[in-house]
């Protein structure tokens, strides 16, 4: 074959596990190529926390993340913490804050963390080869062999990391599931994640209309996972971190449970209310608790247009169990279009916890999204992403 390029890592994927695999191996004095089919490095980086980038989190373990293989997380992430990232972070001179819940984001934009990988990946010595597409895969005399758009790329090692299906725009793509499974992996079944739910039709109306509001909640599954955390009401349905944290482990068709007053016993509330302001209208002694609109909702909806002194004992029990365990039928998820994470991905069953080797194809790697590792909301997916990089370019 003429015009071969020779690498001994060739990495797929220039996202923040495939990149921070790169600097690794490189650092090995491997000589390491990166290729994406993007036009640029890190896109969804870029976009990550409202453009701040919520890099990693202060408190990260194993509970935070989902997987078939519950313990397979462990090792990486106590082989490289988020102690090791931030101390990064801190070499490079990175403003930085910390918001609630331990995460941590840039206090300028995004690109310092992507500028920081791409400085990391030139001292290191890889080569990152964007505008690459590749067509096709295949093992053969031990090296890996990939035709793609530039031409025939040789690699002693390859390592998948192309994330998973959340936000097409950005160009994700089922490709790295495509290629595990070329070499014998099987697949856990994959959906969309960390993704706001929309209303189903007989909500949709109603609740559409108080748009742009927010109320802290509780919200918890029917097997009883739950969270206490902001939701906002859209016009599509509920987001917020609260839904998309309870959305890892929602299942399809479902219910989910709200409590729009955790804070509070709204019964106690009333009974001790009412004997100093039993002429107050309910809409008006709830605005103490939530937005005036989604008070004068709640009464619309139980038609319960009273003054406090003359509720009756059903009226509170309707109140209370509507306030404290509304159920929620979504109609389903928005999906992968702004979904942050796939759930589910390659079995970690025939995947190294130590090393992200393959233990069906010698010499594959897989790490990052593409695996059946998807962590909370809060900085947890992109430690993911460091840590497995980080095992992998210590290995491949």
């Amino acid at each position: 074959m003429n015009d071969i390029q020779s690498v001994d890592v060739l990495i797929i994927g220039a996202g923040a596990s495939g990149l921070f695999c790169a600097i690794e191996a490189a650092k090995r004095g491997r000589n390491v190529l990166v290729v994406d089919h993007a036009n640029k490095a890190g896109k969804k980086i870029l976009m990550s926390g409202g453009g701040r980038c919520n890099f990693t989190n202060m408190d990260v373990t194993p509970a935070h993340y989902l997987s078939q293989n519950p313990h397979f997380v462990r090792s990486a992430l106590s082989r490289y913490s988020q102690w090791d990232f931030i101390g990064l972070v801190c070499q490079h001179e990175v403003a930085y804050h910390e918001r609630d819940h331990g995460q941590l984001f840039c206090d300028n934009n995004s690109k310092d963390i992507l500028n920081l990988l791409l400085s990391e990946l030139k001292t290191a010595g890889a080569q990152l080869q964007l505008n690459t597409k590749i067509e096709s895969v295949e093992k053969k005399d031990g090296l890996f062999l990939l035709q793609s758009s530039s031409g025939v790329i040789q690699a002693q090692s390859l390592v998948v990391a192309t994330g998973g299906l959340s936000i097409p725009t950005m160009g994700a793509s089922d490709f790295g599931y495509k290629i595990a499974q070329q070499f014998g992996h099987s697949l856990v079944e994959y959906r969309a994640s960390l993704v706001p739910f929309t209303w189903n039709t007989a909500d949709k109306q109603s609740w559409s209309e108080l748009s742009g509001l927010s109320q802290t909640v509780t919200v918890s599954t029917e097997s009883g996972q739950a969270f206490h955390l902001d939701a906002l009401i859209t016009h599509r349905g509920l987001s917020g971190p609260a839904m998309l944290q309870i959305s890892n482990y929602w299942q399809p068709g479902e219910a989910l449970f709200i409590d729009w007053l955790p804070s509070i016993e709204i019964e106690v509330e009333i009974q001790q209310a009412r004997h100093q302001q039993g002429k107050k209208q309910l809409k008006n002694f709830l605005t103490g608790f939530m937005p005036t609109r989604l008070a004068e909702h709640f009464c619309a909806l139980w038609q319960l247009e009273k003054l406090l002194a003359d509720l009756t004992k059903d009226d509170v029990a309707t109140i209370k169990s509507q306030l404290h365990q509304w159920c929620f039928k979504p109609g389903g998820t928005e999906g992968y279009r702004t979904a942050e994470v796939t759930l589910g991905g390659v079995s970690t069953e025939q995947v190294s916890s130590k090393t992200m080797q393959s233990q069906l194809c010698e010499n594959l790697y897989l790490i990052g999204e593409v695996l059946d590792v998807t962590g909370h909301l809060g900085g947890y997916n992109f430690q993911w992403a460091w840590s497995s990089g980080w095992a992998a370019g210590q290995e491949c």
